[in-house]
């Protein structure tokens, strides 16, 4: 059996830019992108926290400490500059390798910069 269980997440994040004449996609600072282990293209779950949307596209790159968190194309409407996001991917598992599987957590500040990470432990109830 597999199961789909989060790979990584970058933590409420601000949108530095929403630009609606682009083909699709959310732009991402490389630092973010490699700390989250999020490649350009995979496929991206946003959640807006400011708005409650919730939308998928696919990450490219943006320059390395730059901070951006660009939402582009259709996507542009459900996003605005200064907005919070959760940015998630997510990974399909066998439930065996899903039982120790730990999700890349990535935390920022209000500038986008990495605060800490986490590999998503969790404490037993």
């Amino acid at each position: 059996m597999k199961l789909t269980m989060l790979k990584s997440k970058i933590h409420r994040v601000n949108v530095t830019h929403a630009e609606l004449d682009y083909e699709g996609s959310c732009a991402i600072d490389l630092n973010l992108m490699d700390k989250a282990n999020i490649l350009p293209f995979e496929q991206l779950h946003i959640y807006n926290v400011n708005n409650g949307e919730r939308f998928t596209t696919y990450a490219i790159t943006a320059e390395r400490g730059s901070g951006t968190i660009g939402v582009n194309g259709a996507a542009a409407h459900k996003a605005s500059p200064g907005d919070l996001l959760i940015i998630c991917t997510y990974a399909e598992l066998e439930a065996t390798e899903a039982e120790h599987f730990n999700p890349a957590l990535v935390y920022v500040d209000s500038e986008n910069a990495i605060t800490h990470t986490s590999h998503g432990h969790l404490a037993a109830a």
